[in-house]
C-alpha cells in the first residue's frame, strides 16, 4: 500500500512519497524543500493569526531520489555535468537540455505515480471539487535558505487540472532541477548537483486571474531599512510581477505604527500594469497574457485596506520566522487575491537573502564625478530612466538582447539591456556590469538577481531598448535616489566606505538635513539623533510640482499647457487638491518614519514668490516682487487671505502624518517669522486646522533667521517650543547682503564677528528661556572653528548635510573631550 499521508517520523517501514502541507514545517526543508516547508509552517502556525495559505501537498525528496534510482539515470546525468564549464554559455545550454531530456524521457515508476495520484484525489475530496485546479511548484531541498534564495531556479506551472496534468507537471518540475540557471547557480553557490533533491508542491489555485496578485518584502529591498514593508501589485496571476513582464503598483508601509493600529502607508506609486496573466481555455497553453483596459491601468490594483492587511501579514510572518531562527529574518512573500471570494492569500514565503546579509557597520556610497570641466554637459541628460535597484554605479558597452537566442553573444563586463530578463539568462547576468530593462518593478526577477549578485540594475524604463544603441558606452547609476539613470558616456565615479560603528557619543545632538524622501531610508543608516531640517518646498518642487492654488482654483488657469500637465498628474483624484495633500503626506511621513522615534523637524513651505511662480500654474497666483528674498515668504503667507487656503493643505498633510499614521516625532517649524504677533497668528491658523500646540505632544519650532528673532528671542520663546538658527538668512540679514548676488558673494561669511555675536545672543536667549536651540547650515561642516564656536556656546544641536555627519560627529566629540579636560 502506498503511504500518502505519513509524517517523516512515522514513515519507517515504507517511504512517504507525498505529505500534506499540514504535516510539514520549517524544519522539514531536507524532506520537502524550502518552499513547501514554509507553506506547511504557515498553515500550522499562522492560520490562527489570520494568515490564509491555500492547502495542498508535497512530493518528498525521497520521491525524487526514488525516481532517479529506479530510472538508473544518475551516471548518465553525471557524465554530462562533471566536465561542464558554466561560463561557456553554449556548453551550459547543451548540457542542461541533455539532462532535462533524460529526466523527461524516464517514466515515473508506478509506485510514485500512484502516490501522487492518490494525494491529488484526496486534495480534490478535501476541497469538495471533482477536478481541482492547482499550481504545481518546484521546491528544491537547498532552496530558500537564509543566505541563498535560489529564486526562480526551477519551474512553476499554473492552472493544472486532472490527474494526468498533475503528473506531467510534476515530471517537468523534476526536470527543472537542471535548468541552465539552476545548474549555474548551484556551481556559483558551491552546492553539489547531487546533494540537492527536488520536491514538488501541488497547491490549490487562487483565482487571482480574476483579481490581483504580487510580491511583498518585510524590508525595503533597496536600502535594507527594516521598519518598512514593500508591497507590489498587478492584475492577474502573479508570474508577470515575478518575471518582470509588467511594472506593478508599489506601496510602502511603516511597520512599527501599523502594529499600533495606525494606517501608515508611506508611499503609493502607480505602475503601468499593461498586461495580466489569465487562464487560457483553448489550445495547449494553460495561461495567457491579455491587455489591461486603460481605466484599470490608471487606478491602483489594491485598496488601502488591502495594503494594510498584507502589510500586517508580512509583519506576522517575519515575526514568526525571526523567532524560529532566533534572529531578525526579513521575508520575501508572494500573495494573491481570489477574484471569486475576494479573499487574500499567501502563496509563498522565503527569507530575504540580500539586504539582511549586509554588514551594518560599513556604509558604502557611490558618487558620480560630474565636474563640468571634464564631462560634456550634453552627456548629462539621461537617455533612459527607471526604478533604481541597488545603490551602485556600473559602466560598459551596451549589449541589447531581445531573445534567448542572443545570449551567447554576451561578453563579460557589458551592460545587459533587454525588455525583461529571462531566468535562463542568470549565467550572463552575473557577468554584466549593470542591467537595464524596459519592464519590471523592484520585486521582479531582474531586480532580485541583480541585488543578490551585487550588480546595479534599472528596471521599468519603458523604452531603454530603443533609446540605447548596441555597443553604446554608457554609465548606469542607481546612486541618485529611487530613479535610476542611464548616461551616454563614461562618467568617473568614486566609492566611499564609511565605518559607522563605534562612533563616540556627543553632548551636542547631531541632526541631519534631509530634503529628498526617496533618500530618507538610505540616509537613516548614518548614525545621528534625528532630522533638524526637512524642507517642505523640496517635496513640493520635486514630487508635486504644482502650485497649491492652481489645484484649488483650476478653472482660473490661463496656461493651457499647465492645465494639461496638472490634469494628467491628478487624474487619480476626485479633488485635485487631494493630489497635493497625499503626496505631501507621503513625503513627510517617509522622512519621519526613516528616523523614528527621533525628532524630525519639518520646515513649513518657504518658497519665494519667484520660486512659487515656477511651479505648474504658479504664474497665475504669484506677484512680481523686486526682492523676493525679503518679500512675501514664510509665515507672512500662511494667514494672508490670498494664500491661507493653500497653507491649509500643508496643515492637513501634517495632521494626517501625526494622527492617522502615528508619527508624532514630526515637529513643524515656522520659517521667516518676522514678529511675535505673526507667530501667534500662524499658531492660531494651524490650530483651526487641528494642529493645536501641546495636543498629542505637538511641538512647534520657529526659525531663528531674522535679527528680530534674536532681539526678541524671549518673546518668541513664549510662543514656540524651540529654535533653529538658519545661518544662511541670518548671515545675509546681519551683513546686509543678498546671498543670491554673485557680485558680493565674497562678503558672505558666517564666521564674521557680527554673525557670531548674534548667534551667541540667540543661544543665550533661548537658554535663558529654557528652550531648545539648534543650527541648520553648512558652516559647521565647512569650518571646524565655527563648529567649535557653537559647541563652546552650548548649542543643543547642529543639523548637517548627510555627507558631513560622520566627520563632524568625530570633530565635535574631540572638541567636547578637549573642553572637559580643560574644565576645572
Amino acid at each position: 500500500m502506498v503511504q500518502t499521508s505519513l509524517t517523516p517520523a512515522a514513515a519507517s517501514a515504507e517511504t512517504a512519497f507525498t505529505l500534506k502541507f499540514e504535516q510539514v514545517g520549517i524544519h522539514d526543508v531536507p524532506i520537502v524543500g524550502g518552499k513547501n516547508a514554509s507553506l506547511g509552517e504557515m498553515i500550522q502556525q499562522l492560520s490562527s493569526q489570520g494568515v490564509r495559505v491555500p492547502t495542498g501537498f508535497a512530493t518528498t525528496a525521497d520521491a525524487y531520489d526514488y525516481f532517479i534510482k529506479e530510472g538508473d539515470i544518475e551516471e548518465k546525468m553525471r557524465s554530462h555535468l562533471d566536465t561542464l564549464d558554466t561560463e561557456d554559455i553554449q556548453a551550459l545550454s547543451n548540457c542542461g537540455q541533455a539532462v532535462r531530456d533524460l529526466i523527461l524521457e524516464t517514466p515515473f515508476p508506478l509506485k510514485l505515480e500512484a502516490a501522487i495520484t492518490a494525494a491529488y484525489l484526496e486534495l480534490c475530496e478535501q476541497t469538495g471539487q471533482p477536478t481541482l485546479d492547482v499550481a504545481v511548484r518546484s521546491s528544491a531541498t537547498a532552496e530558500d535558505l537564509p543566505d541563498a534564495s535560489f529564486a526562480g531556479q526551477q519551474e512553476t506551472y499554473l492552472n493544472i487540472h486532472g490527474v494526468k496534468g498533475v503528473l506531467d507537471a510534476c515530471h517537468k518540475c523534476f526536470a527543472s532541477l537542471f535548468t541552465n540557471r539552476a545548474i549555474s547557480y548551484r556551481v556559483t553557490q558551491g552546492f553539489d548537483h547531487f546533494s540537492v533533491s527536488l520536491s514538488v508542491g501541488v497547491q490549490q489555485m487562487v483565482r487571482s486571474d480574476l483579481a490581483t496578485s504580487g510580491v511583498m518584502f518585510s524590508i525595503d529591498t533597496e536600502t535594507g531599512f527594516k521598519d518598512a514593508a514593500l508591497i507590489t501589485a498587478a492584475y492577474g496571476l502573479g508570474e508577470n510581477v515575478v518575471q518582470g513582464t509588467i511594472t506593478p503598483d508599489e506601496y510602502m508601509v511603516f511597520k512599527p505604527m501599523l502594529q499600533q493600529g495606525y494606517r501608515p502607508i508611506l508611499k503609493k506609486q502607480l505602475g503601468s500594469k499593461a498586461l495580466k496573466m489569465v487562464y487560457d481555455s483553448g489550445g495547449n497553453k494553460l495561461v495567457k497574457n491579455v491587455a489591461v483596459e486603460e481605466r484599470d491601468r490608471n487606478r491602483y490594483a489594491l485598496s488601502d485596506d488591502e495594503v494594510l492587511i498584507l502589510a500586517r501579514w508580512a509583519c506576522t510572518i517575519e515575526a514568526h520566522y525571526s523567532q524560529v531562527h532566533s534572529v531578525l529574518t526579513p521575508m520575501d512573500i508572494e500573495w494573491a487575491k481570489d477574484g471569486i471570494t475576494g479573499e487574500l492569500f499567501i502563496v509563498q514565503a522565503r527569507p530575504e537573502t540580500v539586504q539582511s546579509q549586509k554588514s551594518a557597520s560599513v556604509l558604502r556610497r557611490y558618487r558620480l564625478q560630474t565636474d563640468p570641466r571634464q564631462i560634456d554637459k550634453t552627456k548629462l541628460a539621461p537617455i533612459a530612466v527607471g526604478q533604481a535597484v541597488g545603490e551602485m554605479i556600473g559602466q560598459g558597452p551596451a549589449r541589447i538582447i531581445h531573445s534567448s537566442a542572443n545570449i551567447v553573444d554576451f561578453q563579460p563586463g557589458e551592460v545587459l539591456v533587454t525588455q525583461r530578463t529571462d531566468p535562463d539568462w542568470e549565467p550572463i547576468m552575473k557577468q554584466a556590469s549593470a542591467i537595464v530593462t524596459d519592464q519590471g518593478g523592484r520585486t521582479c526577477h531582474a531586480a532580485i538577481i541583480a541585488r543578490e549578485m551585487g550588480i546595479p540594475a534599472i528596471v521599468g524604463c519603458g523604452d531603454a531598448t530603443q533609446t540605447i544603441t548596441p555597443n553604446q558606452t554608457i554609465t548606469v547609476t542607481c546612486a541618485e535616489g529611487e530613479v535610476g539613470k542611464v548616461y551616454d558616456t563614461l562618467i568617473p565615479f568614486e566609492v566611499e566606505e564609511i565605518a559607522i560603528d563605534n562612533l563616540p557619543p556627543t553632548r551636542t545632538k547631531i541632526l541631519m538635513n534631509v530634503g529628498n524622501p526617496e533618500e530618507a531610508f538610505r540616509l537613516a543608516a548614518i548614525p545621528c539623533d534625528g532630522v533638524g531640517l526637512a524642507r517642505l518646498e523640496f517635496i513640493i518642487a520635486n514630487h508635486i510640482e504644482v502650485h497649491p492654488l492652481a489645484l484649488l482654483h483650476f478653472d482660473q488657469l490661463t496656461n493651457e499647457q499647465d492645465r494639461r500637465a496638472i490634469t494628467k498628474r491628478t487624474e487619480l483624484y476626485n479633488r485635485k487638491a487631494d493630489y497635493f495633500v497625499e503626496r505631501l503626506t507621503h513625503g513627510i511621513a517617509t522622512i519621519a518614519a526613516a528616523f523614528y522615534p527621533n525628532p524630525v523637524v519639518i520646515r513649513l513651505s518657504d518658497f519665494k514668490s519667484n520660486e512659487y511662480a515656477n511651479l505648474l500654474g504658479g504664474k497665475d497666483f504669484e506677484p512680481t516682487e523686486e526682492n523676493p528674498m525679503i518679500g512675501w515668504r514664510g509665515a507672512a503667507r500662511y494667514t494672508d487671505p490670498s494664500y491661507r487656503e493653500a497653507f491649509a493643505l500643508e496643515c492637513l498633510a501634517l495632521k494626517r502624518v501625526r494622527d492617522q499614521m502615528g508619527l508624532t516625532n514630526v515637529i513643524p517649524m515656522v520659517p521667516f517669522c518676522r514678529t511675535p504677533e505673526e507667530g501667534r497668528a500662524v499658531l492660531n491658523e494651524m490650530a483651526s486646522h487641528g494642529l493645536v500646540k501641546g495636543e498629542n505632544d505637538l511641538q512647534v519650532y520657529v526659525m531663528c533667521e531674522i535679527p528680530n528673532n534674536v532681539i526678541l528671542v524671549e518673546e518668541f520663546a513664549k510662543i514656540f517650543d524651540g529654535f533653529s538658527i538658519g545661518s544662511n538668512d541670518l548671515t545675509q540679514l546681519t551683513l546686509g547682503l543678498d546671498r543670491d548676488s554673485a557680485l558680493i558673494a565674497h562678503l558672505f561669511d558666517e564666521r564674521s564677528a557680527g554673525v557670531k555675536k548674534i548667534v551667541s545672543m540667540a543661544i543665550d536667549g533661548a537658554k535663558r528661556s529654557s528652550r531648545k536651540i539648534g543650527l541648520c547650515g553648512q558652516a559647521p561642516s565647512d569650518y571646524p572653528e565655527f563648529a567649535q564656536f557653537l559647541v563652546e556656546e552650548g548649542i543643543d544641536s547642529i543639523s548637517l548635510n548627510p555627507d558631513s555627519v560622520i566627520k563632524t560627529t568625530l570633530a565635535i566629540a574631540e572638541i567636547e573631550r578637549a573642553m572637559s579636560v580643560e574644565a576645572p
